[in-house]
Parts: C-alpha cells; structure tokens; sequence
C-alpha cells in the first residue's frame, strides 16, 4: 500500500542554484592560482632566478713583445763556467773561509789541509838551498884565491924565480877550484828544484779559487778528510763548488721541427718563473750541434743582454724568441681582454664588469678604448689588470643586468 505521505515527496531540481555554487568554486580556484604564481615569481627572485648566466675571465697585464714572438721554450739558468773546487793533495781539513753565497776572486785562499808535515819538508828544502848557495860563495872565494895564486906564479916563473913544478902546481890549484865552483852551482839548481817541488806540496794543501765568482754550495767542513777523488769511506772530494755569475745563460729544449726559426744572435725575451715581473732581454748564443734522439729537441744557449743580481743558476726560465728587437716603449705592460669580451653598445666599445654586492652579481658596463692585438688578446684603456669580465656578453645584457656564474 502506497502511503499519501511518500507520494508527496518530489527531488528539487533548482538549476540557478547550483549555478551560483559553481561560480564560486571557480572563483576561489583562479584566485588560488594566482596566489600560487605569485609566490612562485617571488621564491625565484629571491632564489636567483631571472639572472643571465655568465662566465667570466681576467683582465690581463699583456706584454707587446707577445706579438713578435715566433717561438716559446722554457729551459734554466746555467753557468758556462763553473768548478766542483778540491785539491790533489790529502788530509784534513783544518781550514774553511767561505760559506754559500760567498763572493771570491781569482787565487784568493778558501780552504786549508793540514800542512805541517809538507810545511816542514819545504823548511828543510829552504835551509838545503842556503846551505848550497853558502858553499857557492865559499868555493867563489877559493877560486878567486887560486887565480892570484896562478898568476902570482906565472909572473915568478917569468923571472924564474920558482920552478915549472910550482907553476903547475898552482894552475892545478885554480883549476880544481873552478871545478868545484861548477859542482857547486849544480848543487844549488838541485836545492831549488827540491825548494819548488816543496812549494808545490804545500800549495797543494791550499784550495784556491780558479776564477772571480759566488760560491755556490759547501760540501765539507772542517775536520773532514779530504781526498782528491773521495774514494776513501766518509771522505769528501769537492769542498765547495763556485761558478762565475757573469757567465749565467738560460739552456733551452727547442723542438727539431722548430728549429728552422731559431738563429745565432737572434734577440730573445728571459722571464724567470721566480720573477714573473721580470723580464730581460738576451740574445741566442750558440746552438749545440747534437739532436737529443730521446726528446727529438736541440739544446739552444741564451746569453743574456740584461743581468740582474737576483738571477741565480738552476732557475728554472721562459724564453720568447723574437722576429726583432724590442723598442724601448715596448718593454712595459698593457691591459688586455678576451676579443669575446668586447661589445658594442650604442656604437662604442665596452666591457661588463662584474660587480658583487650585497644583493647579489650585476654586470656593469665599462667604456674601452681598444688598440691592436697583443698575441692572442686585444689591448685596452679603461679597465685595470685583474679586473673580472664578462665572456660573450648577449645583446640583451645591460649596465645592472643581474648575472649568475655559470658553476662548471
């Protein structure tokens, strides 16, 4: 049975209703969207984005003389004349006048062996020669007697006063004196060779330097044996070694294929890897006729034009070969970029700097007066060695553009 109630009952279907609920929902959607893009925008400015990625490189010190050079090498700093300093002779050392870095010249005393066995030898080779050269002066003074004797005789033979036996008696006399006049000076030539190979002996126990120079290294001390070859155990052979300063050059390694630009007296640009600032001008002085098989190189010998006092051996050296000399104005440094770092805006060259602050990196953009090419860079004024700029910038970089690093 169907109950009057249940028949009443109908489903509402208000379309305008619904349509107002719907209107709303959408509503509170695009307003979320909006909410949500804008914290997005804003999370990305705070976390960097909207920064052009950049890279960067240096501002260069660029010498004028990279534009002239033909060929680089790098070698070191040797000395055409140098000495491990020793002695013929044997013993201890009792005597070390230098150190390293002391300046000497030629003959001057450094070191001393003991001596006194050898001192004392050439004491009795000195009273040998006294003693020899007494005797000389004492048969000089027979000699003498023996010719007044004889021509005291030849004179009373004449008035036959004495008789021949009496003269011959004296010619004998002065005879046998002369003979030992003779004997007599050879004894003395055999006293002054025994003096000078005493001399000899004893200048053997002192080291001496061959020629003006620095001394280089100390290889003994006082007290230590002292032998000409070290082949005793715990002796030393060379006491110090020295070299001349004023013959210092720079032996470089050049490619054989390379070779073909090289050439005696050709100038040359020395840079020292302990001076980076410094440079000094040399010219080659001889090329070793010998190829190193191994290497496939010529050894090159630089001599140098310029010296400078804090030039030491075994330093290691860059060496520029040029096409030609250098003119007195290009000897000092200019700045230099990246050709990829030069831009045009507005019809005027310019770079972008990069700039750091608090809130964060901007390029900033810095007018240059641009020059001719030095080696592989572009000379400019306007911006300082060790300045960061900018590489390739894009036209749509500005001065304020906010720039990021490109992380590699």
């Amino acid at each position: 049975m169907n109950s009057p109630d249940l028949a009443q009952l109908t489903i509402a279907r208000d379309q305008k209703a619904f349509k107002g609920k719907g209107r709303g929902r959408r509503r509170w959607v695009i307003g979320a969207v909006v909410v949500i893009a804008a914290a997005g925008i804003y999370a990305a400015l705070r976390g960097g984005g909207g920064a052009t990625t950049v890279e960067t490189t240096l501002v260069a010190a660029a010498f004028p003389s990279q534009s002239i050079t033909v060929l680089n090498a790098t070698g070191r700093v040797t000395a055409q004349r140098k000495a491990a300093v020793s002695t013929k002779a044997s013993g201890r050392l009792e005597y070390l006048g230098v150190q390293e870095g002391s300046v000497v010249k030629a003959g001057q005393v450094l070191a001393r062996i003991e001596n006194r066995d050898v001192a004392a030898a050439n004491d009795q080779a000195q009273a040998a020669l006294r003693a020899a050269q007494a005797n000389l002066e004492q048969g000089a003074a027979e000699l003498r007697d023996a010719d007044a004797n004889l021509k005291r005789s030849e004179d009373l033979h004449h008035k036959n006063f004495i008789s021949g036996a009496a003269l011959d008696t004296a010619r004998a006399r002065a005879d046998k004196a002369r003979a030992a006049v003779a004997s007599l000076k050879g004894a003395i030539g055999v006293a002054e060779a025994n003096l000078r190979a005493s001399d000899v002996s004893v200048e053997q126990t002192l080291i001496r330097a061959p020629f003006d120079g620095v001394v280089l290294t100390k290889n003994a001390n006082v007290g230590d044996i002292i032998t000409p070859f070290s082949s005793a155990a715990d002796s030393k052979g060379a006491v110090v070694n020295m070299a001349d300063m004023a013959t210092l050059e720079v032996e470089a390694d050049v490619s054989e294929v390379s070779l073909s630009k090289i050439a005696v007296a050709q100038p040359v640009e020395i840079q020292l890897d302990a001076f980076p600032e410094l440079r000094l001008l040399g010219k080659v002085s001889r090329i070793v006729p010998t190829v190193d098989r191994s290497k496939a190189t010529v050894l090159v010998k630089v001599e140098f034009v310029e010296r400078d006092k804090r030039v030491l051996p075994d330093m290691s050296a860059k060496v520029a070969f040029l096409s030609r000399e250098l003119q007195p104005g290009e000897r000092s440094s200019v700045t230099a970029v990246q050709a990829e770092t030069l831009a045009k805006r507005e019809g005027r060259d310019v770079v972008f700097l990069l700039q750091s602050d608090k809130d964060g990196d901007k390029a900033r953009q810095v007018p240059v007066t641009v020059g001719g090419k030095v080696g592989d860079l572009m000379k400019v004024s306007g911006v300082k060695s060790g300045d960061k700029v900018i590489l390739k910038p894009s036209e749509k970089l500005v001065d304020g553009s906010k720039v990021a690093l490109l992380k590699k």
